[in-house]
């Protein structure tokens, strides 16, 4: 292959590189990896055909966009892409992949942890521990409660199968109804529908509500007044997928009247979460800085996944983990 044909890698970063990155720099199969920030991208892009999304929730592709005139393949280093679903990239023909699999069973853990932490009230135990203060108490089980967990892509399936192994009873909500799914038994239609059924009835009847569905046009906002009416006042929310999912205000509003009572929340819709929100400190709120998939060694599978995508694209290969772009899921098994 001569230098002319060989492609050039861009990698768009923030604060840090990507660890272990001499796993594909230098490839002699390159041209070049060139490095760039949202404030260079758009002078770096031109000619490249490959790009490393690392800045993991940055915005600057739809700004550079215009710049992107030999781009043939998008890597995200999230699960996530709903930042690179503008209609540019959408229309193109640049395949986008994304890090599935890396936080699958990482969020899973951290969702069933949230779960018994609820259910054993572990967050009064700390605050009265830092107070000196002796308080018998009651908990509740977690063994035979019901959970909904909104998304059925993997990430939502290992919180089912975490769930149930705890002896919670699971269904799902999701684009496809279905009666006989292998994680969730029945799964219902992640909307709202005009006879007050699916999300109404399945929401009325979760002890706990997880959210784990990506971020499109038909779950933004899914989760306020209407929903959090229709949950039980003895339900906790949790909020490990997108904070524009849950509309804050309403959701505030309902902690504030006991409407539910509870919610641990990993994502919102402005990060970092400002000091001057409410959900700091409302009764029965946690709140988690956006790591609830990061655990240790996670930005080193996050490169050893892209190490391999990218030997595949430089090979000719199928791409792991390709999104589609119309609907921000990722195809294929």
């Amino acid at each position: 292959m001569t230098h002319g044909n060989r492609p050039r890698l861009v990698v768009l970063h923030g604060d840090d590189l990507p660890p272990g990155r001499e796993r594909f720099d230098p490839d002699p199969r390159l041209a070049r990896v060139d490095y760039a920030t949202a404030d260079t991208l758009g002078d770096t892009l031109p000619g490249a055909r490959a790009l490393f999304v690392w800045d993991l929730f940055s915005e600057a592709l739809a700004a550079a966009w215009p710049k992107a005139d030999a781009l043939r393949w998008v890597h995200a280093a999230t699960a996530g892409v709903d930042n690179l679903m503008f209609p540019g990239l959408v229309a193109s023909d640049t395949v986008v992949t994304n890090s599935r699999g890396v936080f699958d069973e990482p969020i899973a853990e951290y969702v069933l942890g949230l779960v018994i932490a609820f259910a054993k009230d572990l967050h009064g135990t700390a605050a009265l521990q830092r107070d000196r203060v002796w308080r018998h108490r009651e908990t509740e089980r977690v063994g035979g409660r019901r959970a909904l967990v909104v998304g059925t892509g993997p990430i939502g399936r290992a919180i089912a199968r975490q769930l149930r192994a705890a002896g919670l009873t699971v269904e799902g909500a999701g684009r496809t109804p279905r009666a006989d799914d292998p994680d969730f038994g029945t799964v219902t239609a992640a909307a709202f529908d005009t006879g007050g059924t699916d999300l109404d009835t399945t929401l009325a009847r979760a002890d706990y509500v997880v959210l784990a569905a990506p971020l499109t046009d038909a779950t933004r906002g899914l989760i306020g007044a209407r929903a959090l009416a229709r949950m039980r006042p003895t339900a906790r929310l949790i909020n490990i997928a997108r904070g524009p999912i849950v509309v804050e205000d309403d959701l505030v509003r309902a902690l504030r009247d006991g409407a539910i009572a509870g919610a641990a929340l990993d994502v919102f819709t402005d990060e970092p979460l400002p000091p001057s929100s409410p959900l700091w400190d409302l009764p029965g709120s946690v709140v988690s800085p956006h790591m609830s998939g990061d655990v240790v060694g996670w930005r080193d599978e996050l490169v050893d996944l892209f190490t391999d995508n990218l030997g595949r694209f430089l090979d000719g290969r199928d791409l792991r983990n390709v999104v589609d772009k119309r609907r921000g899921y990722v195809s294929g098994p």
